[in-house]
């Protein structure tokens, strides 16, 4: 029966791959979709662009999505897509500070008041105009912005206090943000991929990390870290980005589609984010795992503490220092 199982598993496999080969035969152009992690809001963002774009094209773009990084690193799918060898690429905006330095800016802590305050400020015209425009001159497109989740911290043992973080050696996404966080709260940042992450804490590499609760689920830290710190500090924001270079092959009206088809989900994705950090923050505790808030004190020890950050990571950089303030600017008025 084991065998028959999976001879059924190969053959069910072997027909979805011959559907969807078939699929990018007929097509005129085909869209590959690529990120790192599943199951959460990119992996909504992939799917609904799936339908979106297949719909609205009529079968002339064919859309194949690559989760949990089977296209390579973060770094390696960030090159493809500026390369044209991947057509779209979703991820943490942290992972393009490098390209464009304003990215970095949603890492810096407090920048939110709450998932509901991030979402308004991202979705405002004057600010979802901005992110819209950053890596143009890099060869991507961004043309989704959306809430991934709060960031939280997986830690061993776990954090109780701010004096938890000294000593601490935690996984970053290498912004300068994050590293000046982790300097201030006297633990040492080590930047890392996501599929390190794991391996890294049960070697004794790293300590910890911090990350959305989507991840720890998905990812299963359960079976590594039975305990998740809630600080409430961060918000952790995605961008969906397209190949300029792919751009750049399609005709007017398909390239109409495709940029049109990513700006207009952004107000659902926003809105199902928050539905999905629901579900996971349910299904961590289901999995047998538990979620602790820091004591009010300490929060408002952590904000002390973490204030300088903005502005020590902007300020010797005129596009970050401007965005930065941009984006202090319109969160005041929601």
């Amino acid at each position: 029966m084991i065998g028959r199982s999976r001879s059924l598993s190969v053959i069910a496999a072997l027909g979805v791959w011959a559907a969807t080969a078939a699929t990018a035969a007929a097509a005129d152009f085909t869209m590959k979709i690529a990120f790192g992690t599943a199951n959460d809001i990119q992996q909504q963002w992939a799917d609904w662009y799936k339908e979106e774009v297949e719909a609205q094209s009529k079968g002339r773009i064919a859309v194949q999505i690559y989760p949990r990084a089977v296209l390579g690193t973060g770094p390696s799918m960030i090159q493809g897509t500026q390369l044209g060898t991947i057509q779209a690429y979703t991820s943490p905006t942290d992972f393009f500070a490098g390209i464009d330095p304003r990215f970095g800016v949603f890492a810096i802590p407090m920048m939110f008041k709450g998932r509901e305050h991030a979402a308004k400020v991202i979705l405002d015209p004057e600010i979802n105009r901005a992110i819209l425009g950053f890596g143009k001159d890099k060869g991507l497109q961004p043309v989704s912005v959306f809430t991934y989740s709060l960031a939280n911290y997986c830690v061993k043992p776990s954090i109780r206090t701010i004096d938890d973080f000294k000593g601490k050696k935690l996984r970053v996404n290498a912004t300068p943000a994050e590293r000046e966080r982790m300097r201030l709260l006297g633990a040492a940042a080590v930047p890392m991929d996501l599929a390190e992450v794991i391996p890294g804490i049960q070697q004794g590499t790293i300590d910890g990390t911090m990350s959305g609760m989507a991840v720890y689920v998905n990812f299963k830290f359960n079976d590594i870290c039975k305990v998740i710190t809630e600080t409430g500090d961060t918000m952790i924001v995605s961008v969906g980005v397209l190949s300029s270079a792919w751009l750049d092959k399609l005709p007017p009206d398909l390239r109409k589609i495709v940029v049109e088809a990513g700006e207009n989900m952004q107000g659902r994705l926003n809105a199902r984010s928050r539905e999905i950090e629901d579900q996971m923050i349910a299904r961590w505790k289901t999995m047998g795992g538990d979620l602790v808030k820091l004591p009010e004190a300490e929060l408002a020890r952590m904000r002390t503490v973490l204030a300088p950050v903005g502005e020590a990571v902007t300020r010797d950089n005129a596009l970050a220092s401007t965005f930065y303030r941009q984006l202090r600017a319109v969160g005041e008025k929601h």
